[in-house]
Protein backbone atom coordinates (compact mmCIF):
# COMPACT_ATOMS: atom_id res chain seq x y z
CA UNK A 1 0.00 0.00 0.00
CA UNK A 2 1.18 3.19 -0.47
CA UNK A 3 2.00 5.33 2.57
CA UNK A 4 0.96 8.45 0.59
CA UNK A 5 -1.90 8.55 -2.18
CA UNK A 6 -1.67 11.49 -4.28
CA UNK A 7 -5.39 11.79 -4.07
CA UNK A 8 -6.56 11.05 -0.10
CA UNK A 9 -9.85 12.37 -0.34
CA UNK A 10 -12.52 14.17 -1.76
CA UNK A 11 -14.96 16.27 -0.24
CA UNK A 12 -18.17 17.18 -2.11
CA UNK A 13 -19.50 20.79 -1.21
CA UNK A 14 -23.36 20.45 -1.34
CA UNK A 15 -24.02 24.08 -1.22
CA UNK A 16 -21.89 24.89 -4.01
CA UNK A 17 -23.84 22.81 -6.49
CA UNK A 18 -27.79 24.47 -7.67
CA UNK A 19 -31.16 22.53 -5.63
CA UNK A 20 -32.16 21.92 -9.26
CA UNK A 21 -29.10 20.29 -10.28
CA UNK A 22 -29.68 16.71 -11.96
CA UNK A 23 -26.49 15.62 -9.26
CA UNK A 24 -28.75 15.57 -6.83
CA UNK A 25 -31.20 12.91 -8.77
CA UNK A 26 -28.19 10.45 -9.16
CA UNK A 27 -28.56 8.55 -5.44
CA UNK A 28 -24.42 6.86 -5.50
CA UNK A 29 -23.18 10.47 -5.87
CA UNK A 30 -26.19 12.20 -3.72
CA UNK A 31 -25.03 9.60 -0.87
CA UNK A 32 -22.06 11.31 -0.16
CA UNK A 33 -20.40 14.17 1.32
CA UNK A 34 -16.64 12.63 0.89
CA UNK A 35 -14.48 9.52 0.24
CA UNK A 36 -11.44 8.47 0.66
CA UNK A 37 -8.71 6.72 -1.37
CA UNK A 38 -6.40 3.56 0.40
CA UNK A 39 -5.12 1.87 -2.51
CA UNK A 40 -2.79 2.22 -4.91
CA UNK A 41 -5.42 1.40 -7.70
CA UNK A 42 -8.92 2.26 -6.81
CA UNK A 43 -12.22 0.96 -9.43
CA UNK A 44 -15.38 2.62 -9.78
CA UNK A 45 -18.07 0.10 -11.13
CA UNK A 46 -21.38 0.33 -11.79
CA UNK A 47 -24.16 -0.31 -14.04
CA UNK A 48 -24.60 2.51 -16.94
CA UNK A 49 -25.95 6.00 -15.74
CA UNK A 50 -24.66 5.37 -11.56
CA UNK A 51 -22.70 8.00 -12.01
CA UNK A 52 -18.70 6.67 -12.03
CA UNK A 53 -17.59 8.62 -15.18
CA UNK A 54 -19.51 11.71 -13.81
CA UNK A 55 -17.35 11.65 -10.52
CA UNK A 56 -14.11 10.00 -12.01
CA UNK A 57 -14.44 13.26 -14.67
CA UNK A 58 -15.00 15.53 -11.74
CA UNK A 59 -11.88 14.18 -9.68
CA UNK A 60 -9.91 14.80 -12.65
CA UNK A 61 -10.73 18.11 -13.66
CA UNK A 62 -10.37 19.29 -10.15
CA UNK A 63 -7.17 17.93 -9.65
CA UNK A 64 -6.41 20.31 -12.60
CA UNK A 65 -6.12 17.96 -16.06
CA UNK A 66 -8.33 18.67 -19.35
CA UNK A 67 -11.92 17.71 -19.44
CA UNK A 68 -11.48 15.89 -22.61
CA UNK A 69 -7.99 14.01 -21.34
CA UNK A 70 -4.48 14.22 -21.53
CA UNK A 71 -1.87 15.50 -19.23
CA UNK A 72 -2.06 18.78 -17.18
CA UNK A 73 -0.48 20.21 -19.71
CA UNK A 74 -3.58 19.66 -22.21
CA UNK A 75 -5.73 23.16 -22.55
CA UNK A 76 -8.05 22.65 -25.29
CA UNK A 77 -11.87 22.03 -25.78
CA UNK A 78 -14.59 20.56 -28.45
CA UNK A 79 -17.10 19.91 -26.69
CA UNK A 80 -18.15 21.65 -23.39
CA UNK A 81 -19.71 18.40 -21.13
CA UNK A 82 -18.20 18.42 -17.82
CA UNK A 83 -20.72 18.93 -14.69
CA UNK A 84 -20.87 21.63 -12.01
CA UNK A 85 -19.58 18.64 -9.87
CA UNK A 86 -15.96 20.01 -10.27
CA UNK A 87 -16.51 23.33 -9.09
CA UNK A 88 -18.10 21.88 -5.63
CA UNK A 89 -15.56 19.18 -5.65
CA UNK A 90 -12.60 20.02 -2.81
CA UNK A 91 -9.37 17.47 -3.08
CA UNK A 92 -7.07 16.75 -0.13
CA UNK A 93 -3.58 15.57 -1.74
CA UNK A 94 -0.56 13.51 -0.47
CA UNK A 95 2.56 15.34 1.01
CA UNK A 96 4.48 14.69 -2.15
CA UNK A 97 3.57 15.79 -5.69
CA UNK A 98 3.71 12.68 -8.54
CA UNK A 99 5.75 13.61 -11.23
CA UNK A 100 3.51 12.98 -14.21
CA UNK A 101 -0.21 12.14 -14.74
CA UNK A 102 -2.69 11.63 -17.02
CA UNK A 103 -6.27 11.27 -17.64
CA UNK A 104 -7.41 8.75 -20.04
CA UNK A 105 -11.05 8.17 -20.97
CA UNK A 106 -12.39 6.35 -24.36
CA UNK A 107 -14.92 8.86 -25.59
CA UNK A 108 -12.94 11.64 -26.01
CA UNK A 109 -9.97 10.11 -27.17
CA UNK A 110 -9.65 10.80 -30.42
CA UNK A 111 -9.48 14.25 -29.62
CA UNK A 112 -6.70 13.64 -27.39
CA UNK A 113 -4.98 11.84 -30.01
CA UNK A 114 -5.20 14.64 -32.52
CA UNK A 115 -3.76 17.14 -30.31
CA UNK A 116 -1.13 14.10 -29.82
CA UNK A 117 -0.13 14.38 -32.95
CA UNK A 118 -0.35 18.08 -33.12
CA UNK A 119 2.38 18.86 -30.15
CA UNK A 120 4.68 16.16 -31.38
CA UNK A 121 4.62 18.60 -35.03
CA UNK A 122 5.55 21.50 -32.48
CA UNK A 123 8.86 19.84 -30.98
CA UNK A 124 7.51 16.32 -29.74
CA UNK A 125 7.92 12.80 -30.54
CA UNK A 126 5.90 11.99 -33.66
CA UNK A 127 3.68 9.50 -32.63
CA UNK A 128 0.55 9.74 -35.58
CA UNK A 129 -1.98 8.23 -33.03
CA UNK A 130 -4.28 8.13 -36.26
CA UNK A 131 -2.30 6.36 -38.42
CA UNK A 132 -2.71 3.29 -35.76
CA UNK A 133 -5.51 1.32 -35.00
CA UNK A 134 -7.83 3.01 -31.94
CA UNK A 135 -6.56 0.02 -30.12
CA UNK A 136 -2.27 0.64 -30.53
CA UNK A 137 -2.82 4.16 -30.48
CA UNK A 138 -4.48 4.20 -26.88
CA UNK A 139 -1.61 1.39 -26.09
CA UNK A 140 0.25 3.83 -27.57
CA UNK A 141 -0.41 6.36 -24.75
CA UNK A 142 0.00 3.79 -22.06
CA UNK A 143 3.65 2.92 -22.95
CA UNK A 144 4.61 6.91 -23.64
CA UNK A 145 2.87 8.46 -20.37
CA UNK A 146 2.63 5.73 -17.81
CA UNK A 147 5.14 5.49 -14.94
CA UNK A 148 6.77 5.28 -12.03
CA UNK A 149 5.47 7.88 -9.25
CA UNK A 150 2.07 9.11 -11.28
CA UNK A 151 -1.60 10.18 -11.26
CA UNK A 152 -3.48 8.28 -13.52
CA UNK A 153 -7.41 8.63 -14.31
CA UNK A 154 -8.69 6.08 -16.71
CA UNK A 155 -12.36 5.95 -17.79
CA UNK A 156 -12.96 2.97 -19.67
CA UNK A 157 -10.15 2.22 -20.68
CA UNK A 158 -11.04 -1.50 -22.16
CA UNK A 159 -13.16 0.19 -24.89
CA UNK A 160 -10.45 0.01 -27.27
CA UNK A 161 -8.53 -2.96 -26.51
CA UNK A 162 -9.12 -6.89 -26.99
CA UNK A 163 -9.00 -9.50 -23.87
CA UNK A 164 -5.24 -9.72 -24.89
CA UNK A 165 -4.09 -5.94 -24.70
CA UNK A 166 -6.52 -5.73 -21.30
CA UNK A 167 -3.73 -8.19 -19.67
CA UNK A 168 -1.08 -5.51 -21.28
CA UNK A 169 -2.44 -2.71 -19.51
CA UNK A 170 -3.25 -5.07 -16.36
CA UNK A 171 0.66 -5.60 -16.05
CA UNK A 172 1.40 -1.89 -17.13
CA UNK A 173 -0.84 -0.45 -14.01
CA UNK A 174 0.19 -3.68 -12.04
CA UNK A 175 3.75 -2.40 -12.31
CA UNK A 176 3.15 1.43 -12.18
CA UNK A 177 1.36 1.24 -9.00
CA UNK A 178 4.10 -1.25 -7.65
CA UNK A 179 6.21 2.27 -8.16
CA UNK A 180 4.61 4.55 -6.50
CA UNK A 181 1.59 5.13 -9.19
CA UNK A 182 -2.34 5.66 -8.25
CA UNK A 183 -4.69 5.31 -10.44
CA UNK A 184 -8.69 5.95 -10.39
CA UNK A 185 -10.44 3.90 -13.14
CA UNK A 186 -13.89 3.60 -14.05
CA UNK A 187 -14.40 0.16 -16.01
CA UNK A 188 -16.16 -2.80 -16.94
CA UNK A 189 -13.60 -5.07 -17.46
CA UNK A 190 -13.63 -8.25 -15.51
CA UNK A 191 -10.26 -8.53 -16.76
CA UNK A 192 -8.73 -5.02 -15.54
CA UNK A 193 -10.51 -5.63 -12.14
CA UNK A 194 -8.36 -8.75 -11.06
CA UNK A 195 -5.23 -6.79 -10.52
CA UNK A 196 -3.98 -7.51 -7.02
CA UNK A 197 -5.26 -5.80 -3.80
CA UNK A 198 -7.27 -3.01 -5.84
CA UNK A 199 -9.92 -1.24 -4.03
CA UNK A 200 -13.25 -1.85 -5.89
CA UNK A 201 -16.06 0.88 -5.39
CA UNK A 202 -19.81 -0.19 -6.31
CA UNK A 203 -21.62 2.32 -7.07
CA UNK A 204 -25.31 0.23 -7.53
CA UNK A 205 -28.22 0.00 -5.14
CA UNK A 206 -28.19 3.52 -4.19
CA UNK A 207 -24.69 3.82 -2.42
CA UNK A 208 -20.82 3.80 -2.80
CA UNK A 209 -19.65 0.74 -0.87
CA UNK A 210 -16.56 -1.08 -1.16
CA UNK A 211 -16.89 -5.23 -2.57
CA UNK A 212 -14.54 -8.36 -3.80
CA UNK A 213 -14.04 -9.20 -7.08
CA UNK A 214 -16.33 -11.89 -7.26
CA UNK A 215 -19.24 -9.43 -6.48
CA UNK A 216 -18.85 -7.55 -9.05
CA UNK A 217 -21.52 -8.14 -12.19
CA UNK A 218 -18.82 -7.58 -14.17
CA UNK A 219 -17.10 -11.02 -12.71
CA UNK A 220 -20.68 -12.53 -12.34
CA UNK A 221 -22.07 -11.99 -15.45
CA UNK A 222 -18.73 -12.92 -17.23
CA UNK A 223 -18.56 -16.39 -15.02
CA UNK A 224 -21.91 -16.82 -16.38
CA UNK A 225 -22.09 -17.03 -19.19
CA UNK A 226 -18.92 -18.86 -19.62
CA UNK A 227 -19.49 -22.00 -17.83
CA UNK A 228 -23.43 -21.74 -18.82
CA UNK A 229 -23.41 -20.29 -22.19
CA UNK A 230 -26.02 -22.41 -23.73
CA UNK A 231 -28.56 -21.78 -20.91
CA UNK A 232 -27.88 -18.17 -21.23
CA UNK A 233 -28.55 -17.89 -24.98
CA UNK A 234 -32.04 -19.85 -24.42
CA UNK A 235 -32.90 -17.84 -21.75
CA UNK A 236 -32.01 -14.55 -23.63
CA UNK A 237 -33.30 -15.68 -27.05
Amino acid sequence: MLSNMFIKDIRIKWENISERSYLKGIPAIASIDELSFEKPVTFFVGENGSGKSTLLEAIAVAYGFNPEGGTRNYSFSTYDSHSELCEALRISKGYSKPKWGYFLRAESFYNVATKEDEYSHYGGTPEFFHERSHGESFMQVVKSNFGPNGIYILDEPEAALSPQRQLTLLYEMNKCASCGSQFIVVTHSPILLGIPDADILSFDDGAIHRIKYEDTDSFKVMEMFINRREQVLDNLL
